[in-house]
């Protein structure tokens, strides 16, 4: 979803049942909108702001020394802003502490005005709870065996409508000959309903594909929907993913 910053910041229909966190969230991120410039998708801004929230909250219940490993990791990130991540994990304490809840999950549902904003908080017991027992299942033998991983796969592969867009562009590429390898993504497995998960977050899929071939944003198709999606890519799901490796999985850029 492309972002509208400054509008939806301003937008008083946003609802939460959840001592509207929500609306926190909002006024947490609002100071450093002008951060965020350069961010295209509002899902990127607020998964941002939901890891400094959170990262805020560890901060304000870790000793000091334990929590710096922790930021000296995110100066070695690639691709982390890190010095306006640590400045909004110290404006949460500042102006938010009073809130400890931490949060889980979000959604933007479009609607004919500005996108509404949702979000799903955990207590502060539950949530380092939940993170022990992630971090024991972590550091389990079973990761280092062979065995089903923790994951859903989609794979997409360009179909026709896809192929001429891009021939259009490039009429003297001689590619369609060369498409041997498709790109798949890993997901949470825990997704109960994909269909109607992918129809929400479907553009993500579609932007990164649109990148992997064509870098000029100004040339991509302008009015995506999710039935275009589905005429453009050829869309197949996998929840059984075997990992016959005894190596943990690395994520790196190329």
């Amino acid at each position: 979803m492309k972002k509208k910053v400054i509008d939806l910041f301003g937008n008083k229909a946003a609802q939460d049942k959840e001592v509207k966190y929500s609306k926190l969230l909002e006024q947490f991120i609002a100071p450093f909108s002008n951060d965020f410039t350069d961010t295209e998708y509002l899902e990127d801004i607020f998964e941002f702001a939901i890891n400094a929230w959170n990262f805020g909250n560890m901060k304000a219940l870790m000793p000091k020394e334990e929590f710096q490993k922790t930021t000296h990791l995110m100066d070695q990130a690639q691709d982390v802003n890190a010095v306006l991540l640590k400045k909004m994990i110290d404006y949460k304490i500042l102006k938010f502490k009073q809130h400890p809840n931490f949060i889980v999950d979000f959604e933007l549902t479009q609607t004919n005005a500005d996108p509404i904003l949702t979000v799903v908080t955990k207590l502060e017991e539950d949530y380092l709870s939940e993170m022990m027992d992630i971090m024991d299942d972590e550091l389990s033998p079973d990761n280092f065996e062979e065995n089903y991983i923790n994951r859903t796969a989609i794979l997409l592969k360009p179909k026709q409508a896809f192929l001429d867009w891009y021939s259009n562009l490039n009429p003297d590429d001689e590619f369609q000959a060369g498409i041997t390898e498709t790109n798949i993504y890993l997901i949470d497995d825990s997704m109960k309903d994909l269909e109607e998960w992918l129809k929400k977050k479907f553009d993500r899929f579609f932007t990164m594909e649109l990148y992997e071939w064509h870098t000029n944003k100004k040339e991509w198709p302008q009015n995506r929907n999710y039935k275009m999606f589905k005429e453009w890519f050829h869309v197949e799901i996998s929840s059984m993913i075997y990992d016959l490796e005894k190596k943990p999985v690395l994520k790196s850029g190329y």
